[in-house]
């Protein structure tokens, strides 16, 4: 195996070097085939999704396919105009000249793929990688056996191997493959891999883009419309069984609403998906056996205000609230990333400021309010990647908002407009005219410093 990724990462090198720059024509039109591709794959997709973890049929339309529809009409429509030179003005210290920048591929990028959304954030840096001129090794989760198998048929189907491949394999294939010298790598997982990636890269300056997670927190203020807060909660962490990076991580109540916010929360979970969640359709699974002990271990029954009911042979949990944690429980101890909500109250705002500040920045942020004046100043307070008002998880639908992390939750960004530029190198080029040479510059200076000194302000 090591050997034919060796090999393959060669043939790749060799492959960007001889056919770069890529036709912006070849780019669109494989674009549009693989498009067409993932349509007559479509029902496949979803039922590896099924067999993967018991995602519903619709979440994986909605949040995969669909999600990967958008990103390839986005470029298809516009890769054109965004691949333009854009012009800006010079400086008068290079008088006369023309001066532009240009967007070119990076080379040769490695995208590391989470088995969360296995499809989606799989194929999505890939489209942006691949429309900017890029070559692709894609290494998808081996924990998505099934999605990871049909990456590979539709990816075979569109494009040669020196052009986008995908590798499947464990741990060690992916240390495999971060040995080998890339031009730009894409990850996307948890935060304590994300550094050994980018450990690997540092070793060969490689530029990354890192898109991880964090301790995601959730304010209801006292204001808060209760019932429509709580709705859009349990859609936002119970959606794939809460195993979604930007999910709310945990809630602060204001203590006034508790009550009303936790009775909301049961009945909103029971409308959701019935009394007995693990009979519901719309409910996915946790990914596996390891991940299922490590989420049963944090539910301290003593505390479970809802839920709380586990299935080890399926490795179902279902929708938990658990009332009042102690800040030093396991559960508050770093990401859930599961279908459990710790609920704690607060009384005054800087409470909130004590909890919040004792965790790294998250990479997503809510609060729920109809107090504008609340809202804006707890969310200045913070840093985060990305947040929302009065409701959770949909900042990610708008490809014109950019999607990452900061400090501990990420580095960089992506999405739509902000994918094309996450994948390319933005270069400057000076176009000095000839038919005029100003001798300012040259030696010898003579007085020429008084005049700098004069002219400084306007230089």
């Amino acid at each position: 195996m090591k050997q034919h990724i060796q090999e393959l990462h060669a043939q790749q090198v060799d492959f960007f070097l001889e056919n770069n720059p890529f036709s912006l024509k070849q780019r669109i039109q494989l674009l549009k085939k693989l498009k067409k591709e993932i349509n007559a794959q479509e029902d496949a997709i979803i039922e590896a999704l099924k067999e993967d973890f018991s995602k519903p049929a619709f979440e994986s339309m909605v949040t995969e396919v669909v999600v990967v529809y958008k990103e390839l009409d986005l470029f298809i429509k516009n890769l054109e105009f965004w691949s333009k030179p854009e012009k800006v003005s010079s400086s008068l210290l290079n008088f006369p000249s023309s001066d532009k920048i240009y967007h070119r591929p990076y080379g040769n990028v490695l995208i590391i793929a989470p088995w969360n959304y296995p499809f989606q954030l799989a194929i999505n840096p890939l489209i942006a990688a691949i429309a900017t001129g890029n070559t692709v090794t894609l290494k998808p989760s081996e924990l998505t056996p099934h999605t990871a198998s049909l990456l590979k048929k539709v990816i075979n189907k569109v494009f040669t191997e020196e052009h986008a491949v995908v590798i499947q394999g464990d741990e060690e294939v992916a240390q495999q493959l971060l040995n080998l010298k890339w031009n730009f790598i894409f990850f996307t997982g948890s935060v304590a891999v994300g550094k050994i990636v980018n450990q690997a890269a540092a070793k060969n300056l490689t530029p990354v883009v890192l898109e991880l997670g964090g301790k995601n927190p959730c304010i209801v203020e006292s204001t808060a419309k209760i019932q429509l807060t709580a709705k859009r909660i349990v859609w936002g962490k119970f959606l794939n069984a809460g195993q979604t990076c930007i999910a709310p991580d945990y809630v602060l109540v204001h203590k006034s609403v508790k009550p009303a916010l936790i009775k909301a929360l049961k009945e909103e979970i029971i409308a959701s998906y019935g009394k007995n969640t693990i009979d519901s359709p719309d409910y996915a699974r946790i990914i596996n056996s390891s991940h299922f002990e490590r989420l049963e271990s944090l539910i301290d029954e003593e505390k479970v205000a809802f839920g709380g009911q586990t299935d080890a042979e399926s490795n179902f949990i279902a929708p938990t609230l658990i009332e009042e944690p102690a800040l030093n429980d396991k559960v508050m101890g770093g990401e859930i990333f599961g279908p459990i909500l710790p609920i704690i109250s607060y009384d005054e705002e800087r409470e909130l400021k004590k909890i919040i500040s004792s965790y790294a920045a998250s990479l997503a942020f809510f609060v729920f309010t109809e107090n504008k004046d609340f809202a804006e100043n707890i969310m200045a307070q913070f840093p985060f990647g990305g947040g929302v008002i009065n409701d959770v998880v949909i900042h990610f639908a708008n490809e014109k908002l950019p999607f990452g992390g900061v400090g501990n939750s990420g580095i960089g960004a992506y999405h739509g407009k902000h994918s094309f530029n996450c994948f390319t190198h933005q270069q400057s080029v000076v176009n000095h005219k000839t038919w005029i040479d100003i001798p300012f510059r040259y030696a010898p200076y003579g007085n020429k410093l008084s005049w700098i000194k004069r002219f400084k302000n306007w230089l």
